[in-house]
């Protein structure tokens, strides 16, 4: 028995409706994508909405020819693995209000705001398979979420908690154009919402560059157009903005990709004076790595995208491979990690996160940057807010497992099964056969 594991970083209402999405997660080729989508097609679908296209590695092969070839008069839009980009056809241009005869690939905002509006179904739908979707995540030994979905997410996890939601304990973040509203109403990180006891006000989430993916990630040294990505939000915005935050009781999830928008995000919180998560930190200088300590500034991290990533850093941030996930040389220098799967980035699954953060390398591979693996303990103490080894008095967030993750072999990380999940002493899991 062990504490229950956490999710620090989760679009939940958009993993949720993956399961009625084209997952095209595993193709690796353009080609493959675009013959499932018109296969697809072929089988009467009336949209397509691909999810998890790595089309950031293909260049200029997702066009809107060569959509419209494979959807014909069905609107096709293909979301990146990244979320920061979708490629569209002219069906889906026009019902969304772009240019039909303009550029397929949408990046950043645009690409944020055509999400929004795909993911508008009914409460009634979505909350549906949220709970199928919690109850997946209960089953992997999931206790806790923290929530970045970009809608007001606070109205959306009291309504459900009164339709009966008790699977997870979720901590809903506010985005900047929603905070005027939770200032209005007394709100502020921690506060309890609901009555149940499992739902909480997360931090205020602040975008501050893009992706590697889009080549928007805001980094210090050229990609190799020669562009230096994008600041979203500059440096005196975001010290206002953090100041702002502290003042009305609101924690800061920064996210920033780059190592130049890592450097400003942690120039903020030493300037504004409070700590806070910046979410991702995927690229870091190394004079940066002692800061996060310091400044009590949390790294909120995905180990899985690394397996997702290492040939676009190959290709678009050539020699900096030893400072991208240095999950080894944060732990190291005193900071926190916090381990989360981005969701629907990856699956949200933190056995898969965890086998990342010890490997890095799928099975069978030689690990990439081996000197930034870290211990499988210290793996699962970042995917946990409770001990490794819980005592009496703690709480009763658990889970029970079929074998030691501390003595299994390593390679086996993602096979250990939960056979059963605690939040506050309530089974909200228990694996056929269980007693």
């Amino acid at each position: 028995m062990t504490s229950g594991l956490w999710d620090e970083h989760v679009h939940f209402g958009q993993w949720a409706q993956q399961a009625s999405r084209l997952d095209c997660g595993d193709l690796t080729d353009p080609d493959a994508v675009l013959e499932r989508v018109r296969s697809a097609c072929v089988d009467g679908a009336t949209e397509v909405i691909a999810v998890r296209v790595r089309g950031s590695a293909w260049g200029r092969s997702l066009t809107r020819e060569r959509l419209d070839a494979a959807g014909g008069a069905v609107p096709v839009v293909l979301i990146g693995i990244d979320l920061h980009g979708a490629w569209l056809n002219t069906a889906a241009l026009r019902r969304y209000g772009h240019d039909p005869a303009g550029s397929s690939h949408v990046v950043e905002d645009d690409c944020f705001a055509l999400v929004r509006e795909l993911d508008r179904i009914s409460d009634a739908e979505l909350d549906v398979r949220v709970a199928d979707a919690a109850a997946a995540a209960a089953a992997r030994g999931v206790v806790g979420i923290v929530d970045f979905e970009m809608r007001w997410g606070i109205e959306d996890w009291v309504r459900r908690e009164r339709s009966g939601f008790d699977t997870l304990r979720v901590e809903t973040a506010v985005y900047p154009q929603h905070l005027d509203r939770a200032i209005a109403e007394g709100l502020r990180t921690g506060d309890a919402l609901g009555t149940g006891g499992r739902l909480r006000v997360g931090p205020l989430k602040i975008i501050t560059d893009g992706s590697l993916g889009t080549h928007t990630a805001w980094c210090c040294d050229p990609y190799p157009d020669g562009d230096h990505g994008r600041s979203l939000v500059g440096p005196d915005d975001l010290i206002a903005l953090l100041g702002r935050a502290r003042d009305a009781g609101f924690s800061a999830a920064v996210h920033a990709i780059g190592d130049r928008a890592g450097a400003a995000a942690l120039d903020a919180f030493d300037a504004v004076g409070v700590g806070g998560r910046i979410e991702h930190a995927q690229l870091l200088r190394t004079a940066d790595l002692a800061r996060f300590a310091r400044l009590g500034v949390e790294a909120s991290v995905q180990p899985e995208h690394l397996l997702d990533d290492r040939e676009a850093v190959a290709r678009l941030w050539p020699g900096r491979a030893e400072r991208t996930f240095p999950f080894a040389s944060l732990l190291r220098s005193g900071a926190r990690l916090r381990f989360g799967s981005d969701a629907p980035v990856a699956p949200l699954d933190p056995w898969r996160g965890i086998a990342a953060a010890v490997h890095r390398s799928l099975p069978g591979e030689a690990a990439w940057v081996p000197a930034e693996r870290i211990g499988v303990e210290e793996a699962l103490r970042s995917s946990m807010r409770g001990s490794v080894r819980p005592a009496v008095g703690a709480p009763a967030d658990l889970i029970l497992l079929d074998q030691d993750p501390l003595r299994v072999e390593p390679a086996a990380l993602t096979a250990v099964e939960v056979a059963a999940t605690l939040v506050g002493g309530h089974l909200t899991h228990v694996a056929p056969g269980v007693r």
